[in-house]
């Protein structure tokens, strides 16, 4: 379980880097029509390497103790970081502000998932 999440949380790591040049470098033209998008963008990015980092703690607990709610908290991080992450680029990208509905089921996700991993190490 460990090495998943280290695979994991180091491929979202790369991914959120990129993400953050790319708004940084790729979109600054984009940012300079449409300016209210950029901290969106911004959020978005900071959430996603937040939780990709939180990918290595799962990875540590999941060795540490392991346990069914360690892998739910893991999976739960990736959820978010998909969902929450993944929306907020989306509607940056399309400018489909009916995306931002979605938003808080990722920040749900977050939740969730850092509520197992407290569980997971509380109950071991």
């Amino acid at each position: 379980m460990s090495k998943i999440f280290i695979m994991l949380g180091a491929a979202f790591m790369m991914l959120g880097v990129g993400a953050g040049a790319f708004g940084a470098h790729g979109l600054s033209s984009y940012f300079e029509r449409f300016p209210s998008l950029e901290a969106t963008f911004e959020t978005a990015v900071r959430y996603h390497v937040y939780h990709a980092l939180g990918l290595f703690a799962a990875a540590w607990l999941a060795d540490k103790y392991p346990v069914s709610l360690t892998a739910w908290g893991g999976y739960l991080l990736v959820a978010g970081i998909v969902i929450f992450s993944g929306s907020l680029y989306l509607l940056v990208l399309t400018r489909q502000s009916w995306l931002g509905a979605i938003t808080p089921i990722g920040g749900v996700a977050f939740i969730a998932g850092w509520a197992c991993l407290m569980l997971a190490a509380w109950r071991a």
